[in-house]
C-alpha cells in the first residue's frame, strides 16, 4: 500500500496563485512589522489558500510484478559448426536451472535463426525486439544471448535498446579456431556476351599464419582457370561470358588443415549475361508471297541488327539490264560471305537459288562457317528442287536433307513428329495438341529425304518438312515449304508462325533455353525446381548438392513430353548444384554469399562494445579443448556493473500493478468545515487579547 497527497484546486490556477501570492505577501508584512498575533493569521491563511487547493490523502493497493529476464538462442547456420550446437543446448539447460531459482524472475526463451528464416545473416535483436512487445520495459531484468558471436544486426548505441538492463553475451566455440575464405573485392553485375569481366578477390586465413593457397575458377561448373595466390593479396581474373543469363562464376580456395568449415572457402559472382545487337543476314531470293515474313520477324526484335538482300530479278526474266544499274544496293558478295561471313550470328536463305551472285567458293565458306560455329537457316520453296538448289553447291554437306525434285501441291495440315513433340522448338506449339492440329492448311511441301539431323515437323504421309541439325560447332535448319506466311496473314484463322519462327532463329543462335539436352535448377523462395529436358523418353537420378556439402537423390517424373521435373524445399542459402553425370546446373539460393558464412569464426568482439555499455558481459564458455565453464546468476537491485569473472547479473525490477485506489478530501465535509471554523477562533481569540 503507497499513502500520497494529490491536489484538485477549486478555482482556477490565475486565482489560486494569486491568492497564495497575496498570503505570502501578507506574511512578510506582518513578520516584518512584529504583528501581535502574526503566526496565527499566517497560520489562518495557509490553512485557507490550502482549502482553495483541495488538497486529498491517497492510498494505492499495488501488486509487485515479476522482473522479466530474456534469454536469445542463436540456432543460425554458423551454430551447427564444430560443437557449437552441444555447447548452445547445455548453456541453455543450465540457464534454465539457475534462472528458476532466482524468486520474482520470470524467463522467456527465445529461438532465432532456423533454416525457415530469410533474412540474410544473424539478427539476434531483431528477434530481442520481436519478443519484447508486450514486455514493459521497467520489467526488463537483463538479455543473454546465446550465440557465437558472429551476430549482424548490433544497434549503434544503448538508447535504441529501450530499456536500461544488462545485456550479455555467453559466447560458443572455441578461441582456437582456424578458418580460410574467400572474399569478394569487386563483382561486376552484367556482362556482354562474347566480352569478359573482371573479378577481384582475396583469399583470408585466421588463426594461422599467412601462405599461399590453391584457388580454383569455374564459370557454370567448367573449370577455366587453376593458380596459386598469395593469401591476403587482391588478385584479378577475367571471366569470358559466354552466354545470356546468369553465369555463375565459382572461386574456390584449398581447405586448411583442421579447418572449421569449408563452406566459405567458396565464393560465387553471378554476371548476367547481355547480348550484344545480334547480326543476322537475310538473303531473300525469288519474290513470293511471303517474302517479307522473315524480314517483319527479325525487324520487329529490337535485339536484332538485320542485313537484308533481295534478289530483285528471277534469272530466268532477263531483259538485258545489267545487275549494277537494277541493285538499289550493291550486293557486297565478297565482303559479307568471306571478309566478314563470321560477324554474323545467323544467314538465312529464304528461297534462293544459284543465280550466279555468288560464286561457289563462297558455299563453301558458309559451310565453313557453319561448322566453325555459324547458323543457317533455308527457307525452301521450288527452287530447292530445282537444278539451281543450294544443294548443288558445297553447301550440300551440311544441309540436312536431299530434295527429291519433285514438289508435293496439296492442301495439308503441318503436324509435330515424335520428336518435335518433345523438341524445345516445336513443343507445345499452341494449337499442336490437337489432332490434326488447330492451324491452317499449307498447300506446298519440298519432297525430300533427310540425311542427318531430325525432322520436328512433317507434312502429308510424314514427309519431312522442318529439319534441324547440328554440324561441328554450329546448326543449321531447313523449312521445306514457303507457305508460313499463311499462317502470318491469318488464313483459316492462320498459326504460331510468331512462336515458330522466333524459337527457331534463337534455336540456330544456341539460346541456352531451347537446348534439347538440357539440366536446370532455378529457385523460387525456398522452393528449388530440377527440370531435365531431353529428348530420350526416360531420364536417370538427379543428385543434388547443398551449399554444405550434403547431397541428396531425386526422381524426376515428367510433365511436358521431354520434361522432367521435381520441386523440393531446401533449408540452406547459398549455391546449389544438381548433376545427373553427364550435365551439371547451378543456381543460387538466397543472396549470392550469405553473411551467414562469410566470417564463421566465433568472437566475444562484435557485441563486446554493447554488452561493456550495459554492464554486461561477452564472454566464452568454453576453453581450447572444448570444456565448458557457465558463470554463475546474480541478482542485483542497482549498480553500474553486472559481470564478474566468473559471474553475470540481473537488475532485479520493482514494477507493480496498482489494484485499487483511496481518495479522502482534507477540506470537504466536516473536517474542512472544523479546519477552517478553528483557524477563525483561533485568529479572533488572538486578537481579544
Amino acid at each position: 500500500m503507497n499513502l500520497g497527497i494529490s491536489f484538485a484546486p477549486l478555482v482556477s490556477d490565475i486565482i489560486l496563485w494569486s491568492a497564495a501570492a497575496t498570503a505570502v505577501a501578507l506574511t512578510i508584512l506582518l513578520l516584518a512589522s512584529r504583528s501581535r498575533g502574526a503566526f496565527v493569521r499566517v497560520a489562518a491563511m495557509a490553512l485557507f489558500v490550502l482549502a482553495l487547493a483541495n488538497p486529498s490523502l491517497t492510498r494505492e493497493d499495488r501488486d509487485p510484478l515479476t522482473s522479466i529476464a530474456i534469454v536469445v538462442v542463436d540456432k543460425s547456420a554458423s551454430q551447427e559448426f564444430g560443437d557449437r550446437r552441444q555447447q548452445t543446448e547445455a548453456v541453455r539447460a543450465a540457464l534454465a536451472e539457475r534462472l528458476g531459482r532466482i524468486a520474482n524472475l520470470e524467463v522467456r526463451f527465445v529461438e532465432t535463426g532456423e533454416s525457415g528464416n530469410d533474412a540474410d545473416g544473424t539478427r539476434l535483436f531483431t528477434a530481442l525486439t520481436a519478443a519484447m512487445t508486450d514486455v514493459p520495459h521497467e520489467r526488463v531484468a537483463g538479455v543473454i544471448f546465446i550465440t557465437d558471436g558472429r551476430v549482424h544486426d548490433v544497434p549503434i548505441d544503448t538508447a535504441t535498446l529501450g530499456f536500461a538492463a544488462p545485456v550479455h553475451g555467453l559466447i560458443t566455440g572455441r578461441p582456437n579456431e582456424r578458418d580460410r575464405r574467400v572474399a569478394l573485392v569487386t563483382t561486376p553485375r552484367f556482362g556482354i556476351v562474347g566480352q569478359s569481366q573482371t573479378v577481384t578477390y582475396r583469399v583470408l586465413d585466421q588463426g594461422v599464419p599467412a601462405g599461399t593457397a590453391q584457388v580454383t575458377i569455374r564459370r557454370d561448373g567448367e573449370t577455366i582457370d587453376k593458380r596459386n595466390v598469395r593469401v591476403g593479396q587482391e588478385v584479378r581474373i577475367n571471366v569470358p561470358i559466354q552466354h545470356a543469363g546468369p553465369n555463375i562464376v565459382e572461386i574456390e580456395a584449398a581447405p586448411l588443415d583442421d579447418e572449421l568449415t569449408i563452406v566459405n572457402n567458396r565464393a560465387v559472382v553471378l554476371i548476367e549475361g547481355i547480348r550484344d545487337k545480334l547480326r543476322v543476314l537475310l538473303v531473300s531470293g525469288e519474290p513470293h508471297a511471303g517474302e517479307r515474313a522473315w524480314r517483319n520477324l527479325l525487324k520487329s526484335d529490337a535485339a536484332v541488327d538485320l542485313v537484308h538482300f533481295t534478289i530483285l530479278r528471277p534469272p530466268e526474266k532477263q531483259d538485258g539490264t545489267p545487275i549494277n544499274e537494277l541493285s538499289l544496293i550493291a550486293f557486297p558478295t565478297r565482303e559479307l560471305f568471306q571478309q566478314k561471313i563470321h560477324e554474323f550470328q545467323l544467314i538465312i536463305f529464304d528461297r534462293y537459288a544459284r543465280h550466279g551472285l555468288l560464286p561457289i567458293l563462297y558455299f563453301d565458306n558458309i559451310a565453313r562457317y557453319v561448322r566453325g560455329g555459324g547458323a543457317v537457316l533455308v527457307a525452301a520453296g521450288p527452287d530447292y528442287a530445282s537444278q539451281t538448289s543450294l544443294w548443288r553447291t558445297p553447301l550440300e554437306s551440311v544441309l540436312p536433307a536431299e530434295p527429291s525434285g519433285r514438289t508435293t501441291d496439296m492442301p495439308y495440315r503441318a503436324k509435330l513428329s515424335k520428336l518435335g513433340a518433345r523438341h524445345p522448338v516445336t513443343r507445345s506449339l499452341e494449337g499442336s495438341q490437337s489432332d490434326p492440329p488447330q492451324w491452317s492448311r499449307w498447300f506446298r511441301l519440298v519432297d525430300a529425304r533427310a540425311s542427318k539431323g531430325m525432322t520436328v515437323m512433317e507434312g502429308p504421309d510424314s514427309k519431312p518438312l522442318l529439319q534441324l541439325s547440328r554440324e561441328g560447332e554450329g546448326r543449321i535448319a531447313l523449312l521445306l515449304s514457303d507457305h508460313i506466311w499463311l499462317w502470318s496473314r491469318g488464313y483459316e484463322g492462320g498459326g504460331p508462325h510468331i512462336d515458330l519462327m522466333r524459337r527457331l532463329s534463337h534455336w540456330l543462335m544456341k539460346e541456352p533455353d531451347l537446348e534439347e539436352e538440357a539440366l536446370r535448377l532455378t529457385a523460387r523462395g525456398r522452393d528449388l525446381t530440377v527440370q531435365r529436358q531431353t529428348m530420350a523418353e526416360s531420364v536417370g537420378e538427379i543428385t543434388l548438392t547443398a551449399p554444405s556439402g550434403k547431397t541428396r537423390i531425386l526422381t524426376l517424373s515428367e510433365g511436358d513430353p521431354g520434361v522432367f521435373r521435381a520441386t523440393i524445399e531446401v533449408g540452406e542459402l547459398g549455391l546449389w548444384r544438381a548433376s545427373d553425370g553427364k550435365l551439371t546446373a547451378l543456381t543460387n539460393v538466397g543472396p549470392a554469399n550469405p553473411r551467414e558464412f562469410t566470417e564463421v569464426t566465433s568472437t566475444t568482439q562484435v557485441i563486446g562494445a554493447l554488452t561493456d555499455a550495459t554492464g554486461g558481459a561477452s564472454m566464452r564458455i568454453a576453453d581450447a579443448s572444448g570444456a565448458l565453464t557457465i558463470p554463475r546468476i546474480v541478482s542485483v537491485r542497482s549498480s553500474d556493473t553486472y559481470r564478474g569473472e566468473d559471474w553475470i547479473g540481473l537488475r532485479m525490477r520493482e514494477a507493480s500493478v496498482v489494484r485499487g485506489i483511496g481518495v479522502l478530501p482534507i477540506f470537504a465535509g466536516a473536517i474542512g468545515l472544523l479546519l477552517l471554523i478553528g483557524a477563525l477562533a483561533a485568529t479572533w481569540a488572538r486578537e481579544g487579547r
